[in-house]
């Protein structure tokens, strides 16, 4: 059986900590969509790690870690990412495994993504720059590489066929600040380390160890409001980041996807450009940014903060089909005076429930409901009974609007400090 963790919001809900704290509970850990642009940040002994293509299983011994054929890959970004873990996990390359039918990022899809971004002037998307729309643009457009093709004796002919025509695209937009040698060498020496990987059909192994009845644990990235189809297009990343994605993503059918977990914070982020109904410009809103170390794990850069929206989430609660939630850093909303949570919206005067079908284009004002504070601290050693009532109020409102349960509460990066209710 399969199942699904995956971010509810806009990204960086915590989906690595919490796909860390479930590994135990699976054989095995596999990516099914996007690439090097996600931050998944794991805390453990007093050590931190971002991990940003490989699976948030691989710290958990005798886990299986698979980057499914969904995924983009940069061999450079892998191998360094590989350098990171390799002191912790020194048997990596005996559980890690990569589909050979994922996409590689090339040299030139990182540039074409700067190149695109730059002509784009104050329209920019918020691109993390990392080549994963040209990647996936290409896939789609049938003339991209994958990692398998690597191994084929015509590939050095296929790889010059498609930077010379990205080249043609990058020069008709103006864009000139590139070294394509240094890059490529870079690239090339990296593909090599790449290729002394376990390369495989991961569906058949997927599928295979179903049979065995083995547990799949299938991890996102990015989050649902970014998603291709239902997120706030254009401003949205180049895949599909709801459980649907992980049949075409992993290889695996419908049927065979029993539970999803769906990751909130308990208020919002966004990176980068893009609609964000309850975002504090405001002092409360650079409060939750400093309380919440709200930087990007893979860029550095400064997320917009807001309070929780409800609307948004019970949305994407619908399209993930979402069976348990996990709300986290809670700890943030701490010495906060009152809390506040979006219930609806407001549109050209009419009140509504539903997201817009283009958010970036419609006036949206969200409406609030406030609750007192939570005090000055969430402590989670005495388990859920003993944090303060208006927490509890807080849960309760959430689940009682989403009519889901609230699984799993995280109070602190590190794994312990999380709260497992079995209601």
């Amino acid at each position: 059986m399969v199942d699904v963790i995956l971010g509810l919001q806009w990204g960086d809900e915590g989906k690595g900590k919490i796909a860390d704290f479930l590994t135990p509970q699976y054989d095995i850990v596999a990516r099914f969509q996007g690439g090097p642009n996600a931050g998944h940040s794991l805390e453990f002994e007093g050590k931190k790690f971002v991990l940003n293509t490989i699976p948030s299983g691989i710290f958990r011994k005798g886990i299986l870690n698979i980057i499914g054929n969904g995924v983009v890959v940069d061999p450079i970004r892998l191998l360094a990412e590989i350098d990171r873990i390799k002191d912790e996990c020194p048997d990596y390359a005996e559980r890690l495994l990569v589909s050979k039918k994922a996409h590689l990022i090339l040299p030139t899809h990182r540039i074409l993504d700067a190149a695109s971004e730059a002509s784009k002037g104050d329209a920019k998307i918020g691109s993390t720059l990392r080549g994963i729309g040209p990647t996936y643009r290409d896939k789609t457009g049938r003339s991209g590489l994958r990692i398998g093709d690597a191994l084929e004796a015509d590939f050095i002919d296929r790889y010059k066929q498609t930077v010379e025509m990205h080249l043609t695209q990058i020069a008709s937009l103006g864009y000139t600040q590139f070294n394509l040698q240094e890059e490529e060498t870079a690239f090339f020496a990296a593909l090599e380390d790449l290729k002394k990987l376990q390369l495989v059909n991961s569906e058949y192994l997927i599928n295979e160890a179903i049979q065995q009845g083995k547990k799949i644990l299938a991890e996102g990235a990015q989050g649902s409001m970014l998603d291709v189809e239902f997120g706030s297009y254009p401003f949205v990343t180049s895949s599909t980041t709801l459980a649907g994605g992980v049949c075409s993503g992993l290889g695996v059918a419908p049927k065979q996807i029993r539970k999803v977990y769906g990751i909130f914070k308990s208020y919002c982020t966004r990176v980068g450009g893009g609609p964000f109904p309850t975002e504090l410009n405001d002092d409360m809103g650079e409060l939750l940014r400093k309380k919440g170390h709200e930087f990007g794990a893979t860029t550095g850069r400064p997320r917009r903060t807001g309070w929780l929206d409800m609307v948004a989430l019970k949305y994407t609660c619908m399209l993930n089909g979402v069976d348990e939630l996990i709300m986290m850093k809670s700890d943030v909303m701490c010495d906060i005076p009152e809390v506040k949570a979006a219930t609806s919206y407001t549109i050209h005067g009419e009140e509504t429930n539903q997201v817009p079908a283009n958010l970036c284009s419609t006036d949206v004002l969200p409406n609030y409901r406030t609750f007192t504070g939570f005090g000055a601290h969430l402590d989670h050693s005495g388990g859920f009974d003993a944090l303060p009532d208006s927490f509890k109020d807080y849960i309760t409102f959430i689940e009682e609007n989403l009519n889901t349960p609230i699984r799993v509460i995280s109070l602190g990066p590190e794994r312990d400090k999380t709260i497992v209710r079995n209601k």
